[in-house]
């Protein structure tokens, strides 16, 4: 058989199969057959152009000089991916993040210069009160007791820190902090047996055990000058050091308005915080500069003030109200003695319990004390 006859058996043979009902068919599998001959070719011309790269000397000089695309091979396409019909699935973090677990047990800080009672609460996330409340015996309620080099306990929750001493009772401890008996033993860092604790009036506790009371708080031991110290009874001061006074007759009266007590009116370190038993405002100064009084009045303390205020004056203004300023480099003003309003009275410094010269300044009610700022001219 000859070439030309080719032609015509083909013919006849597919009269054949369409007449037999077969055409429909034939037609969809010499289509499917073309595609994939047609993918096959697609693939290989693909393959061979990635995995051998263009001739050398080929003369495609634009392609030299664009970046060049890097494709992964099939074979490079890990089994996962390539199993998968769903899409891509996410792959690993190569690093875990552990989300943070409150802290439960009592770390200690070392206090470093430059550090406030109330920046050390900010970064541990406590309140003030709690930092002092947990170091008694080192601050003894005083923020201004705080020293370089000091090793401080950080509480891990906000709260009070107590040493248990013989004869006490969970009922009584618990009530005096404002919690509940259940509060202190089920903390877990106090490390306490329910079943062991015993009876609440006489729990099996040892003593000198120092104890977490989540949430207590507890009224401050006072280290400042007592409130009320007027010219008529300036003996209530008496407590505080060498610089009390002897009751005045007569004076100078303030006008109940006052004045900033020294040149600068910025803020050193501590604010009004009664939360923090930090009654007064710490205005910034240097050694030497001028201290000031805030209204005129009668120095009713004048001296050395054995609780932690250094040199301290304090002025009553004969209207119910009194001014007081510590830690003083140089006091200017004796007992009894009358002052006006912006008058010398002394130079600021750091003595006594200081972190740093600035001046402590107080205005006091009978029987309150006030915010300065709040009666301060704006800074």
């Amino acid at each position: 058989m000859n070439n030309k006859e080719t032609p015509g058996i083909v013919s006849r043979i597919l009269d054949t199969l369409i007449g037999i009902g077969l055409g429909e068919s034939l037609l969809r599998a010499g289509t499917m057959i073309l595609s994939i001959v047609l993918i096959g070719s697609v693939v290989w011309l693909v393959r061979l152009f990635y995995l051998q790269g263009p001739a050398a000397g080929s003369g495609v000089n634009a392609l030299e000089t664009e970046p060049t695309a890097v494709v992964a091979r099939i074979d490079d396409v890990p089994q996962n991916i390539v199993d998968s019909f769903g899409g891509v699935p996410r792959l690993a973090q190569v690093h875990t993040t552990i989300p943070s677990r409150p802290r439960q047990e009592i770390v200690k800080y070392t206090v470093q210069e430059g550090d406030t009672v109330f920046g050390i609460a900010e970064n541990f996330g406590l309140k003030p009160e709690t930092i002092l409340w947990g170091n008694y015996y080192i601050l003894l309620d005083d923020p201004h007791a705080l020293k370089p080099g000091q090793e401080l306990n950080i509480l891990p929750t906000n709260g009070t820190y107590h040493e248990w001493q013989a004869g006490e009772g969970l009922n009584g401890i618990s009530k005096y902090y404002g919690v509940t008996p259940e509060e202190i033993i089920n903390y877990p860092a106090n490390n306490l047996d329910p079943g062991s604790v015993g009876d609440f009036a006489a729990p099996n506790i040892t003593p000198g055990t120092w104890l977490i009371v989540p949430n207590g708080r507890r009224e401050f031991i006072s280290w400042s000058a007592p409130l009320g110290v007027t010219r008529e009874n300036p003996a209530s001061a008496r407590v505080l050091g060498a610089g009390a006074c002897d009751p005045v007759s007569g004076g100078a009266v303030g006008y109940g308005t006052f004045v900033w007590p020294a040149n600068n009116h910025l803020i050193s370190g501590f604010d009004y915080t009664p939360s923090a038993n930090h009654w007064g405002i710490d205005i910034a100064g240097n050694e030497g500069e001028g201290a000031y009084a805030t209204d005129a009045g009668v120095v009713v303390y004048a001296g050395w003030n054995n609780y932690g205020y250094g040199n301290m004056i304090m002025v009553d203004h004969g209207n119910n109200f009194q001014s007081l300023y510590a830690h003083l480099n140089g006091v200017s003003v004796g007992c009894g003695q009358s002052v006006g309003q912006g008058d010398l009275i002394g130079t600021i410094g750091n003595t006594g319990r200081s972190s740093g010269s600035h001046l402590h300044f107080e205005i006091r009610a009978i029987s309150s004390w006030v915010n300065p700022r709040d009666v301060l001219p704006p800074p």
